[in-house]
């Protein structure tokens, strides 16, 4: 491990964690109450405590290459993002389900090249942000618009996960799709009337 990193991990520990101790202490005595699970893209460059000013305890986070989630299946194989979502939901009582893609998303980019044959997986994986796809030609436009129609696509999905659509339809849980665009500093938030990702900020 990189010596940079295990300096601020000493910074964490004698800067940041005193001045948060009596949270974490909450946190550890009466456990998580995040109001809020933010399913976000892998990508290094979006940071979801950054971009929401959240502190410990506020969101249930995961990440995956392309933002991505898969279809529901009561199969019982091993779902990392679907035992999230049922984790986030029925043990946690989240309100709030946020997606969060991102411009320049390099799983959506991989969509438009030849697959890999040695990255089966990753292959696989971005099966799931296809039928997003709006063109087979790579231009900047259609980068954006498959990025955001996969945002579409994913806040779709999470109304096949029944524990979900209950929660849903009797108004104790709200599902929001943002696109971040990260040259801008911008987040869009997907207008359920109109289809459109308008600015939040």
């Amino acid at each position: 491990m990189a010596d940079d990193f295990v300096n601020r991990l000493k910074r964490f520990q004698t800067r940041f964690f005193p001045r948060y101790r009596r949270e974490y202490r909450q946190l550890v005595e009466e456990g998580q109450h995040p109001s809020t699970l933010f399913i976000g893209c892998s990508d290094s460059r979006l940071v979801p405590y950054l971009l929401t000013g959240s502190g410990p305890g506020e969101l249930f986070i995961v990440r995956n290459v392309g933002n991505l989630i898969p279809p529901y299946d009561a199969s019982h194989g091993y779902h990392g993002t679907t035992a999230a979502i049922e984790y986030a939901v029925l043990r946690l009582g989240v309100h709030d389900i946020v997606v969060c893609g991102h411009s320049h998303c390099g799983a959506i980019r991989a969509l438009f090249t030849p697959t890999r044959t040695d990255a089966p997986h990753i292959a696989r994986w971005l099966e799931l942000a296809r039928p997003a796809l709006v063109d087979a030609e790579p231009t900047e436009a259609n980068l954006r618009r498959t990025e955001m129609r996969a945002v579409v696509l994913q806040v779709e999905r999470l109304m096949s996960y029944p524990m979900v659509r209950e929660r849903v339809e009797s108004g104790d849980l709200c599902l929001h799709g943002w696109y971040y665009v990260i040259e801008e500093g911008q987040v869009l938030g997907l207008d359920a009337g109109s289809g459109e990702f308008l600015p939040l900020s």
